[in-house]
Parts: C-alpha cells; structure tokens; sequence
C-alpha cells in the first residue's frame, strides 16, 4: 500500500462552535500509526472542600499520613483511647460523628509537628487541625502560616483548657483560620466514661456536613455538636456577645435544643475577611480554576490562550452562580473576568505568566471580592 497525505479530520465537540482537528496518517506499515491529537481545555470542575487533616499523638500506627474513613478504620490503625491528655481518638471519632467523610490521620509522636505539616503539604485536604495547639509553643501559629502560604486549606484551632471567657488567647490574625471556645465534655465509646476535650474534630465534621448539605458558602454555625454531652464553661449571652466581635466562635448550650456550635468568624481582623465560610468559599474558587486551567502550561502565551481561559473560567462561574454561591440577579452582578494585556506586564508576558484578574459577589450584587489566578507557560 502507498503512503497517503496526512488529512485534516475535524472531530465536534459537544460545543457545537468548537471543532478540533486531528492529524491523522494511514499506516505507514501494518500495525504501526502516526496521530497527532490537540487537546482542548475540559471545564472546569469544583475541587472537594471535605477532606480534614489532623496531626496528633497516637497510641500506634503508621508515621506518614494515612486516610481513613471511619472511626472504626482509624483504630484498627492507630489504636483507640490511651493516656491522659492524648486527643487525637476524639478528634477523629468526633468528626465521622459530625458528618466527616474522609480525612489523613498523620501520627506525631516524636513532637516533630513541623516535619508532620511538610508531610501534608502535598496531600488534597482542605481543613487542618491538631487539637490542643496553643500549648505547644509555637504550633498554632505554624498551622496558620501552613495555611497562609498553601492558600488552599483553612485551620481550625481550639482555645486553651481552663480559660474563662475574659481570657480566651488568639494565637494570631488572620483569614485562614478560626478560633473556637470552649472544651467539651464527651463519653468514651465502650465505658462510658466522661472526658474533657478540645472540640476541633467535631467542628471539622459541622463544615464538611454544611459543605455536603448546603455549600461551602453556607456558614458552619447553628449546628447541633453531635457527640458533646456538656461544656468545661457554660456562658450566659452576654458572654458570647463579647467573644464574637473579637472573632472567637463559640459552643452554647440552648435548652431544648442541645449544644450548638454559635458562629463562624475567622481570626481576621479585615472585615472583608470576617467570615469562615467567605475565605472557604474563595479557597473553592481559587483552587478550582488553579486546577481546571493548568493545561496553559502547555501552550503559547498569546490572546488565543488568554480568550480560552476567559472562557472557561466564565464558565465554571456561571454554574457556581446558577448553583446560589454567588450573589447578583445577572452574571455581570455576580462576577466578572479579566485576563488580557490589562492583567499582565510584559515582563509577566515574556517570562511565560498568565494572570487572570476576578471579581466575584459574595454579599450582595455589585460588590466584588477580587482575587487573582497566576499560571506559567513553557513557551
């Protein structure tokens, strides 16, 4: 058989104004093919906001981190309640109490929690947590500076044991973690007996039940702490009152109605970012088109790319809109998307640097929160 001219075969998408072309040969010998396919940018999907992290003393298993998904599972591995002041069995029985799914249990025994979070840095989690951080110097501040510098996962750090409501330390201010208050009292599981712990794995559960149940940017408050039979300090409103604006989220108990978790601030002292569910909701965001968008690595850095990302990320926009995450009667309320000469320098241009400028509503139309998404080109 002779070699035929390769031919341009336009293959449809299911975009009916997109077609790719495959350059495509017949056999040059029996067996063997030549194909050259270019692939089009996939849409955008939302990444998962439901997988915890928790770092802490165990009774036994593995030093890496290892994911489970029950209670059940994490003591066939780890071992279940031991010595005093050894949380960890709590926190993770806690949260599959309280609505979580999945989470890695990373043992810290040898009290190399640094070494702990460098483990976790590559890890897909989206909450992390070690209980009883503020009394191990310098630990809660090092989950916060994890977070800060990862910007793709939020800490949950619990108050110190024994503190009355006037005292409650902050271990620092920022939006990429909350501060609860106070201890909780639960039963252990076989003997019943009743034991004070920090309540950061039960609060991790309430954000992964309100992500499944109603969103990421539904706040995680009002919600019944499964599991807490009582609290170390039982505060009158006024108490609470005081806390809240200082952004210290509480645990209250309401008669007839059991122990709540009682709000969803974060330490930040910038009122644009007052909220957990605000900086959960733009971790989402940020996150999803970081992702969705990483086939530019591959391609030139010219108008025709920055128009496909502009597109794909109005996409993915518009259906977190349709799904209520965003505020705005219109898409033009609800977001905006910017990626052209207006975003980047020359310098970014010519050092491979896609950067696309967006502005979504999250409080009410017409008010925007603007963050940026950076990739990198190999041309």
């Amino acid at each position: 058989m002779k070699n035929r001219r390769a031919a341009a075969v336009p293959i449809r998408s299911k975009t009916p104004s997109s077609i790719t072309y495959a350059m495509s040969r017949l056999p040059i010998k029996p067996g063997v093919f030549v194909q050259n396919i270019r692939i089009q940018p996939q849409s955008i999907e939302g990444v998962s906001t439901s997988t915890a992290a928790f770092l802490g003393e165990t009774q036994a298993g593995p030093s890496a981190p290892t994911l489970v998904t029950s209670f059940t599972e994490y003591q066939k591995l780890f071992g279940g309640y031991f010595d005093e002041g050894k949380y960890l069995p709590y926190v993770v029985e806690g949260f599959f109490g309280n609505g979580g799914k999945r989470c890695f249990v990373c043992s810290v025994n040898d009290g190399d929690y640094a070494g702990a979070l460098a483990k976790l840095e590559a890890l897909d989690a989206s909450i992390i947590y070690a209980p009883n951080a503020q009394a191990t110097a310098g630990l809660a501040s090092a989950l916060i500076s994890h977070c800060e510098r990862l910007r793709n996962r939020f800490a949950i750090i619990d108050s110190i044991k024994g503190q009355d409501p006037s005292s409650v330390t902050k271990p620092g201010d920022s939006s990429f973690a909350a501060l609860y208050y106070p201890w909780i009292y639960v039963k252990e599981t076989g003997t019943g007996r009743l034991c004070l712990v920090p309540m950061g794995g039960h609060v991790a559960g309430i954000y992964v039940h309100t992500d499944i149940e109603l969103g990421v940017h539904k706040a995680p408050s009002s919600q019944l702490v499964n599991g807490a039979v009582g609290l170390e300090v039982v505060m009158k409103s006024y108490q609470q009152d005081s806390l809240m604006p200082q952004g210290i989220n509480s645990i209250r108990s309401f008669p007839g109605r059991g122990l709540l978790l009682w709000g969803a601030r974060t330490l930040s002292s910038d009122s644009e970012w007052k909220y957990v569910n605000l900086r959960r909701l733009m971790i989402y965001l940020e996150q999803s088109i970081k992702k969705g968008t990483i086939w530019v690595t591959f391609e030139p850095n010219n108008v025709s790319t920055w128009a496909k990302v502009k597109s794909q990320t109005e996409n993915f926009l518009t259906q977190t809109w349709k799904s209520g995450m965003l505020m705005g009667a219109s898409q033009q309320e609800a977001f905006f998307v910017h990626c052209d000469k207006t975003t980047m320098t020359q310098n970014d241009i010519n050092n491979g640097r896609i950067i696309v400028l967006i502005g979504v509503a999250v409080a009410k139309p017409a008010e925007f929160t603007i963050f940026r998404v950076a990739q990198t080109v190999s041309s």
